[in-house]
Parts: structure tokens; C-alpha cells; sequence
């Protein structure tokens, strides 16, 4: 999930927010604002309801916040590298660069995240208490009791064991833990999350049904989020698994055909695609790579402006090249290509260009993996 603008950084990590996280602040706001809290305490102004609508969806936001901080935290401790925290429409993720190296790496990095939410739940429960004693209410004891409501809740639902939650995470680690096998342990997490989401799915549509209006299509929503995650998931642990020891070097085309950053995208068209049937090509100077041009980039160029347009202008910049070594290992290297535009990565020996990594190659490798796994051992 790609943030669409930057907050700054928390513990040394990247925080962003994506722009669907507006879309849950506002109905957050605006069910406690025009609903919850006239309903629950009656008797004060609008400005006033709205205002503790705002302050509550506000706060809960920074809960989140905190829970993801927390693995990113935890997971920086553990070896893993925190590429960045983006909240969105459905809470917020750590996005780790790396996978954890043991099964209690594991449990630490998704365990922490639910007991900060359940801690602060308790801490905003507890002060609910002491203002209720003090003989307090109104707005005040409404948004904390809520506070405190919806983050127990929010920890509770998150330990659910089913993947991508937290709780998959801790199902994962535990059949990691007792089998040694940590791409079944990460299917069954799998197919827990899968299992998960259809039964929010058809709570939901009943709940719809029987009047609960927009909650039970929320609850659907979640469902058929979590089976697409989930589903994910599988497909991503499987191909790590039949990707396991093989190097980067092993599946890269050695010596791509290069061009100029000077070239015209006319004379690309002409002499390089259909010559070469290339869909993609690195631009080199002096052997060394600064950009890549992709048949996708060429397609945006209108044909009477390809003659004056340079390949430079069209390809992608030397510093959003995705660089490996060819003694990499290829599992290291998929999740920046999954986060590239051109999906292809450069292969380099002391800056210079040696060989190029495309979807094809390692659709070739993923069915080799696939298939070694599955001859028989000789006897």
C-alpha cells in the first residue's frame, strides 16, 4: 500500500497516510459526531458533538499509529529493515523488508502490535473509571469510554489467527514452532485468513440484511479484503519456497542489449523493438546503468512527438533502478520488484551492467523450483 503524502518519521521509519484512510477518519467522525454520542448523551451543542467526533476519530488514528510502531520497532530489533508505515482504509501496515529468521522473531514482531492496542485500551478504560468516580460525564466519558471500547476490540480482533492479521502472524509462528516448515505454516495462516473472510463476508450480508445497514457491508468488506490478502500470502510463500537457494545469477538474461539515453524514441521503434523483440532496455553510459526504458513508457509518447523525444526522457530514472548482484537470492530481491513500476531490476558488478531480471525470468524459475520439488528423491 503506497502512502500518498508523508508525515515525517517515527523511531527513524518512514510514516505516511494513503488518501482511503479519509474515507474511514470521516465516517469514524461522523458516526460518533451525528449518531453515537446525541443518542448516548444528549443535551449539547452540535459544535460540541462534532468536535468530540473529530478529537476521538483523531485519537484513534494515533492509536493505530502506535500499533504499527510498534512492530517497527520490535522488527528493527529483530534484523529486519522497516521500509516505511502507511495507514489506509483498513488500518495501517508495517511494510517489512525481510521475513523473520525464526518462529519467537515471529511471535515478538506480531504479538507486540495487539498488546499495545489492549494497553492502550486499559489505559483509556481507566481513566473513563476515575472521571465516572469523580462524578464526570457527558462528552468527555463518552469519547473515552469509546476509546478504550475500540481499541480492546481492535486488539482483540487483530489476535484472530488468520492471516494477514496479527493473529495469522502468531498461528504462523506456532506451526513454524512445532512442524520446522515455515511455508506451511505460513499456508495454514493462509487458509485461516481465507476461512476468516468468508465468514465476515456472509456475517455481514446477513447483518445488512436484517437492517444493520452499513456496518454489515463493512463487515463484508473486511471479509473479502482478508481473502484477497490471504490468498496472497499463499502465492507469495510458495514461490519464496520454490525460489529457495536459487541466486539471483542464475536466472538473469547475461549481457542485455542496451541503447543511449540520446536515442529518439522514433529510432527505438525502429531499429531496437521489433529487431531486438525486446520489451524492455537498459540505458547505459559507459557501461554503467541510468535508466531503463519500457515498451509501456514508448506506448505514452504520441507518434508525432516520438523524433524529438529522447529515450532519457521517457525512462525510468537511475535512482528508481532496482540494482542487484547476481549472487543475490532471488528471494531477497522479488519484493523490491513487486514495488517497481517496470517490474525488471539491473544486474550490476561494480556499477556496471551485466545482465537484467524480468517477470519472465522469474516465472522460469518459480516453475523449476516448482518442479524439482516435486521429482522423486532417488533411492
Amino acid at each position: 500500500m503506497r502512502a500518498s503524502f508523508r508525515l515525517g518519521r517515527i523511531a527513524g521509519v518512514p510514516v505516511g497516510v494513503n488518501w482511503s484512510v479519509l474515507v474511514i477518519f470521516v465516517l469514524i467522525a461522523w458516526s460518533l459526531s451525528a449518531s453515537l454520542f446525541p443518542r448516548s448523551y444528549p443535551g449539547s451543542s452540535t459544535l460540541a458533538y462534532v468536535a468530540a467526533g473529530l478529537a476521538a476519530a483523531v485519537v484513534f488514528f494515533l492509536g493505530l499509529l502506535a500499533h504499527e510502531v510498534s512492530h517497527a520497532v520490535v522488527a528493527k530489533r529483530n534484523g529486519i529493515e522497516v521500509e516505511g508505515i502507511t495507514l489506509w482504509l483498513f488500518g495501517g501496515v508495517a511494510e517489512l523488508k525481510g521475513e523473520a529468521k525464526d518462529p519467537g522473531a515471529e511471535l515478538r514482531i506480531a504479538g507486540v502490535g495487539p498488546l499495545v492496542s489492549l494497553i492502550i485500551g486499559v489505559v483509556f478504560g481507566t481513566i473513563a473509571v476515575a472521571v465516572a468516580t469523580a462524578g464526570g460525564g457527558g462528552l468527555l466519558l463518552g469519547a473515552l469510554s469509546w476509546l478504550a471500547g475500540i481499541n480492546v476490540l481492535l486488539a482483540i480482533f487483530n489476535v484472530l489467527p488468520a492471516a494477514p492479521l496479527d493473529g495469522g502472524r502468531l498461528l504462523r509462528a506456532a506451526v513454524w514452532k512445532a512442524t520446522g516448515d515455515r511455508t506451511r505454516a505460513s499456508v495454514v495462516a493462509a487458509r485461516a485468513g481465507w476461512v476468516l473472510g468468508i465468514l465476515l463476508i456472509g456475517l455481514g450480508l446477513w447483518r445488512f440484511l436484517v437492517g444493520a445497514g452499513f456496518g454489515g457491508l463493512w463487515l463484508a468488506l473486511i471479509g473479502w479484503f482478508l481473502i484477497g490478502a490471504a490468498g496472497q500470502e499463499e502465492r507469495a510463500a510458495r514461490t519464496g519456497d520454490a525460489l529457495r537457494g536459487i541466486r539471483v545469477g542464475d536466472v538473469m538474461t547475461p549481457q542485455p542489449q542496451t541503447a543511449s539515453g540520446d536515442l529518439t524514441v522514433a529510432d527505438f521503434v525502429d531499429h531496437y523493438l521489433f529487431a531486438y523483440r525486446h520489451s524492455a532496455l537498459p540505458l547505459t553510459s559507459d557501461g554503467r546503468p541510468v535508466g531503463l526504458v519500457t515498451l509501456d513508457r514508448v506506448r505514452g509518447i504520441a507518434a508525432d512527438r516520438r523524433a524529438s523525444t529522447t529515450l532519457a526522457e521517457v525512462s525510468c530514472r537511475a535512482d528508481e533502478l532496482v540494482l542487484a548482484r547476481p549472487d543475490e537470492q532471488l528471494n531477497d530481491l522479488l519484493p523490491r520488484l513487486n514495488e517497481c513500476t517496470d517490474g525488471r531490476a539491473l544486474v550490476v558488478v561494480d556499477d556496471r551492467l551485466v545482465g537484467i531480471v524480468s517477470p519472465s525470468d522469474i516465472s522460469r524459475a518459480v516453475q523449476r523450483g516448482s518442479l524439482r520439488q516435486q521429482m522423486p528423491v532417488g533411492r
